[in-house]
């Protein structure tokens, strides 16, 4: 596979039926490598390791109802009260990030309401953070820290 734009991590490898597949430690199971799994394998443990997002908040490939159609989204981070914080969009190494990737972002983010948005294809990360009063999002350098986001409302 492809190195990524990611600090490496201990991953966990296995060939089950002439094909590879690699350790989710969010879902507790080995899944299918793919070019987009890597990418989410690479986001969740940078989020662990690097940002100290707790696992019991993180979800992964989950389906959601938006607009009555049935969606998936890659990763949510959610706050401790239930609801999404961060909500994170996944693409293959050789997909461009365009401005159709943040749109389907933005579009799912209507119902969900995430503070936070992460889009990446491993090679190129966006954060941006939500501004609902102004219906747009504002670009960050990089995704808060868990401790910064919890720690937010106790400034």
């Amino acid at each position: 596979m492809q190195k990524l734009n990611f600090p490496s991590f201990d991953l966990r490898l296995k060939n089950s039926k002439n094909k590879l597949a690699i350790f989710d430690v969010i879902r507790k199971k080995f899944v299918l490598l793919t070019p987009e799994e890597w990418v989410r394998q690479h986001v969740i443990h940078f989020l662990i390791i690097e940002k100290n997002y707790p696992t019991s908040l993180i979800s992964v490939e989950k389906v959601v109802k938006i607009n009555g159609m049935n969606k998936r989204y890659d990763i949510a981070i959610f706050k401790p009260n239930g609801t999404i914080d961060v909500l994170i969009e996944c693409k293959a190494p050789e997909v461009n990030i365009t401005q159709d990737t943040f749109d389907q972002i933005a579009r799912y983010n209507f119902q969900l309401r995430a503070n936070y948005l992460f889009v990446t294809n491993g090679l190129n990360h966006y954060y941006c953070q939500m501004d609902y009063d102004e219906m747009r999002y504002v670009f960050l350098k990089t995704l808060p820290s868990y401790q910064r986001i919890s720690n937010k409302g106790q400034q």
